[in-house]
């Protein structure tokens, strides 16, 4: 339980808005990674993002990267939460922290398969949820990382290469099981490369599930949350992991079923894979390599959490999809055309 009294002192000596006003705080989400409070002053609100006390110790730097990333956003056209202030001072509250602006929002996550008003029942509407999510990453791959004094985020060097390497290599360790079609996706990964790369900022988790839209009608993209696995890379891989899933047939019942959201209305792959294109200036002929990758890498995610399932019932229902996923990863590569 964290102990929220010496906040306030710190925000004063800070500068923040709501000095001398009382502090209130609200528990919104958290998990082993991080916790995420609203904090109340007067008529100021933020978000506080900090790791929980059982975290690891790089928990901490990857508050501090994650910080990093808002504050460069500062100013650009991504749709991002505002960066208040940064705390490492651990006698604060136990670990290193930052505040953000509060977004006046909502989540998908929000709401699990039933849109909000008026995505609900207007179809029409829906598809713009669709095409803002798009155009996030296409505008967040637009953001000069250089200027913005990211250049030491990552390694957009080597970038393809190392997530084969580091992906096959964490598989080894957690591996419980074989796994069909991984060593035919591996294989074709290490052979070919892209068609054009174009080191970027990415989100390295893009869903969803890590968006907020504001309330009504159309769909505008609020702020793109949850930071820990952005970095310097390929943006484009944003694009596949966005897209590895999406039906087939927007139209068809299944559609309802085909993940956390219903995706009932929303435009086709091929329509949102060319929205991004157009904003983002970047071509997307090669997006097969990326959708082997994001299919290859998710199955070898989702497989960790199987394997360390135990009686959690949401990780073992990965078991049957992690197989799914490999086995689409590989054939993918024996029916497409990319040529490196």
């Amino acid at each position: 339980m964290i102990d929220f009294a010496p906040l306030a002192h710190w925000m004063d000596e800070a500068g923040l808005p709501g000095k001398g006003e009382p502090l209130q705080t609200r528990f919104l989400s958290g998990g082993t990674q991080n916790e995420i409070y609203e904090i109340t002053r007067g008529e100021h609100r933020s978000v506080l993002r900090i790791p929980p006390a059982g975290a690891p110790a790089d928990r901490d730097s990857g508050i501090l990267r994650e910080w990093r990333i808002i504050e460069a956003l500062d100013g650009t056209d991504v749709p991002h939460t505002d960066a208040v202030a940064v705390c490492t001072d651990t006698s604060v509250l136990g670990r290193t922290f930052y505040l953000m602006g509060f977004v006046d929002g909502w989540s998908p996550m929000d709401h699990r398969r039933v849109w909000p008003a008026p995505f609900d029942t207007d179809l029409t509407a829906r598809a713009g949820l669709a095409y803002q999510l798009a155009e996030g990453i296409a505008l967040l791959s637009k953001v000069d990382w250089r200027a913005r004094g990211l250049q030491d985020l990552g390694r957009p060097d080597g970038f393809h290469e190392r997530q084969v390497a580091r992906w096959t290599g964490f598989f080894e360790r957690i591996k419980g099981r074989e796994l069909d079609g991984m060593d035919t996706a591996t294989r074709w990964l290490r052979e070919h490369r892209p068609l054009d790369y174009r080191p970027g900022l990415m989100h390295g988790d893009y869903q969803f599930a890590n968006v907020m839209y504001r309330a009504g009608d159309p769909a505008r993209l609020a702020a793109i949350v949850d930071w820990e696995m952005g970095t310097v890379g390929d943006p484009k891989l944003d694009l596949a992991w966005m897209v590895q899933s999406w039906p087939a047939d927007t139209s068809a019942p299944e559609a309802a079923e085909s993940g956390y959201v219903d995706m009932r209305g929303m435009p086709s792959r091929d329509q949102i894979v060319a929205h991004y294109a157009q904003v983002s200036g970047r071509q997307v002929d090669d997006l097969d390599y990326y959708l082997v990758l994001a299919k290859w890498k998710l199955a070898i995610v989702l497989e960790q959490g199987f394997q360390r399932a135990g009686d959690d019932v949401k990780l073992q229902s990965f078991g049957p999809i992690v197989p799914e996923l490999m086995r689409a990863a590989a054939e993918l590569t024996e029916t497409t055309e990319y040529r490196s």
